[in-house]
Formats: structure tokens, sequence, C-alpha cells
């Protein structure tokens, strides 16, 4: 009896368990890339840097303390892009891929992670919409890999040409940044073929299955759902007036290439909107962008893709929840409406929670950063918050601090690149849950008393 109590007061919660799986996975990653097998001088890899190669890839942000052409052999290669996978589409799609090639029953266990690992509100369909999301995001890589292969075969020749473009095309969709030339697209600057291929790929990959599973069934159902609606919505929003926005700041800006055309600055700059959606690609040197430019990359980089996708950040939804429930507020409404549909109010608190806590992570990790670490003379205190920005929203940006962080400094960026991937409530939830699991759970309400706001 005693041993049965204890395995149940150790049996872990779906939300704890999609932590501790995030948390196994960039663990075994770390040690495969710290192994001697994984660099190009044969050498190990220093724990720590692994760690946070590992940490980067799995949460799909790209941030790296090692150039990874130069560092990391095909062998670390392979393991970075594996690692990329499985965190961009979560872990648990080696297990579905497993039971649907081998027609085994999913349990109701797994359904039940799934569930929380997809943040659906029910088990129904989790186990279509997971083989969908395989069949969509195989088909859209392929697809992305053929377009780059068009241009990187006949520059780096077949077998170099021909891994950089699955390379490249599975880091993109799953907007993970990690690039194999160096300099991220610097290179690419005047090539509009490659930077509009790579936006695609970043946007499919950001706008979420579900937005995407409804899209391609709306011939037939003549329909969307709420979600996809505002979801399309600040994307399109976000996509078109950071592209005006960027226009406006960047379009003359001197580290373009001086003869690069008309039509090459509008990719460029188009390129500029897209990236900051949690990609990490970049095209130029973010040093050298205006003060303007850079406060509009941090908010976008903040705001992010489309929840249930494989970017990071705030989520569109959540920001446009937010929105809606402001304009509700000042035209009187008591609950968050729009297009005739009232918006749940635990679907807006939760808004308003993540909203405040996102915030708080990275003023606090910005003012500890400020301290530890160094700041360029040339630069302030963006130098630092980009950084953290960028590595809570899983994107990848970076002015240069990454390979100068302190340990104290890596340890903390791969803290907030794991809770920016796997999820704010996600974590928090699975250490409340632990906490308070001896504690008697009531369910009784204290009395209300007025308090003054605003």
């Amino acid at each position: 009896m005693e041993i049965k109590n204890t395995l149940r007061k150790f049996r872990l919660h779906p939300l704890q368990f999609l932590a501790l799986g995030f948390a196994l996975v960039i663990l075994m990653g770390a040690i495969l890339l710290s192994l001697p097998i994984s660099s190009n001088s044969g050498e190990a890899t220093s724990f720590i840097d692994a760690l946070f190669t590992a940490t980067s890839a799995t949460c799909v942000t790209g941030l790296t303390t090692l150039t990874t052409i130069e560092h990391w052999n095909f062998f670390g290669q392979a393991v970075i892009i594996i690692l990329i996978e499985l965190g961009g589409l979560g872990f648990m799609m080696m297990p579905i891929l497993f039971f649907t090639v081998f027609r085994k029953k999913v349990g109701l266990k797994t359904r039940i992670v799934l569930q929380e690992a997809l943040s659906l509100e029910s088990m129904s369909g989790v186990m279509n919409l997971m083989v969908y999301i395989l069949r969509f995001a195989a088909v859209i890589q392929v697809i992305g890999a053929g377009l780059l292969a068009v241009d990187f075969i006949p520059r780096f020749g077949w077998q170099r040409g021909l891994w950089y473009a699955v390379f490249h095309s599975i880091s993109a969709f799953c907007n993970a940044g990690f690039d194999l030339f160096g300099d991220s697209l610097v290179s690419f600057q005047s090539n509009p073929f490659v930077l509009l291929v790579i936006s695609g790929l970043i946007v499919a990959g950001g706008l979420g299955f579900y937005v995407w599973r409804d899209v391609i069934a709306f011939p037939k159902r003549r329909k969307l759902s709420l979600h996809s609606k505002i979801a399309l919505g600040m994307s399109v929003i976000l996509l078109v007036g950071g592209t005006v926005l960027f226009y406006l700041t960047e379009h003359n800006a001197a580290y373009l290439a001086a003869d690069s055309t008309s039509f090459e600055r509008f990719a460029n700059t188009i390129f500029m909107s897209v990236t900051p959606r949690t990609a990490g690609y970049f095209s130029i040197n973010y040093l050298k962008m205006s003060q303007a430019g850079l406060l509009l990359t941090i908010i976008l980089m903040f705001i992010g893709g489309t929840s249930g996708s494989t970017a990071g950040g705030l989520k569109t939804t959540t920001l446009a929840v937010l929105i809606i429930q402001t304009i509700s507020m000042l035209k009187g409404r008591q609950h968050a409406e729009l297009m005739g549909r009232t918006i749940r109010s635990a679907t807006v608190f939760r808004a308003l929670s993540l909203f405040f806590i996102a915030l708080s992570l990275c003023v606090s990790a910005t003012m500890i950063l400020s301290i530890t670490e160094g700041i360029p003379e040339t630069s302030g205190i963006e130098y630092i918050a980009f950084e953290v920005v960028s590595a809570f929203a899983t994107v990848g940006l970076t002015m240069g601090l990454t390979p100068d962080l302190t340990v104290f400094g890596k340890l903390l960026i791969i803290f907030l690149m794991y809770v920016g991937r796997v999820g704010i409530l996600t974590v928090g939830f699975s250490i409340s849950m632990r906490l308070a699991q001896d504690k008697t759970q009531g369910t009784y309400k204290y009395p209300e008393e007025p308090v003054i706001v605003g």
C-alpha cells in the first residue's frame, strides 16, 4: 500500500511531463554535442556551450556561442537539425510517428499529454491533428528544400548544396534561425529569391497548424474559426505594418549594398519584418540599425508568432485578445466581443497573466544582465534588452552579446529560451503542482472587497 501511495505521489501531470520531456531532450542533445565526434577539431566541446547550443536548437531560437559552420562537423550539424525538428514540432512527434507507422493504438495518457502540448480544450481529434501536423510540416519542408536547392546546388555543388537546402528549410520552417553560412543571410542581401523563400517558410511555420488546417479546408467548409480569423488578421497587420515602418526607417540604410536595386531593398525590408517573428535569420547588421528600427524589432520579437505554431513570443492571438478586451471595455461592454462572438473571461485572464509575466521576466533579466555583462561604449541598454527578448521569444537575433556572455549570462539565457519555448504557464504550473502536491486543494472563495484602479 505504501509503495502504491509513493508511486502516486511521484506521478507526473501532463504539464510536468512536457516540461521534463523538453529538458531531457536538451540534456541528451548537450551530451552528444559535447563529444569529440561532434566538432570539426575532434576535441570535446565545453558542456556549457554544448548545453547552450542544444537548448537553442530544441527551443528553436538560434542564438549561439559558437559559429555553427566553423565549430560543428556534419554529425554535430545533424544533431542540431534533429533537435530543431523535435523542438519545432514537439518532442511528442516521435512516439506519434511510431504509432502511425506501426499502426499501434495510442493510450489515454499519451492523448492527454498531446492535448496539453497542442493547447486543445478537449482530446477530441487530437490524433488526427497530430498526424496532420506531421504531414503538413513534411510537405512544406520538402517544398522549401527543393526551392532552396535551385539556388544552393549551383552555388555549392550537389552534396553540400542539397544539405544546405535541407538544413535551412527545416531551420526556417521551425523558426530556429540556425545557419551554415557564418553570417546568417547577410551574404544573400542581393538575392531576393532566397530571402523570399526563407520568409515564406518562416511565415508558414509561424502561422500555426490550426490556422493552416482551417485555411486549407475553407473551400469546402466556407468557414473559418474565430481563432483563425484573429491569427490571420494580426499576422497580416504585423507583417504589412512592420514592412511599412521598416521601409520608412531603414530603406536608405548604409548597411544595404549601395548598388542594390529597389526590389532587392524591398525584399530586405520584408525580411526585416518577417524574421523578428521568432525566426532568427538576418540579412543586415543590427548594430547598424536605427534606434527606431531596433525598437520596432524588439516589439515584433516580443509579440512573436501564432499559438499552436513553431514560433515563440507572447503570441499574436494573446495580444489580439488584450486589444479586443480593451476596445470592448472602452465601448462600455463587460466582455471581450468580436464578430458576434464573446471571448471567455478565462481566456482574457490567461492573456493578461501571460503578458504581465512575460514583460516582468524580460525586464528582470535585462536588469540582471546589465549588471553581469559588459555593454560596448557605442551601445546602450538596448544591447541587453535586444538579447533578452530574442532569447525569451525564441527568436535568435543578436546585436553581438551572445558570444561574449559570462557563464552566468549563458545560464540565464538558457533559462529564458527554455521558458519561452515550453511556455511560461507550463513551467509555472509544473513547479506549483509539485509544490502543492501535499496540500489540501480548497474550493472556497474569500470575501470580495473593492480596490481602486486607474
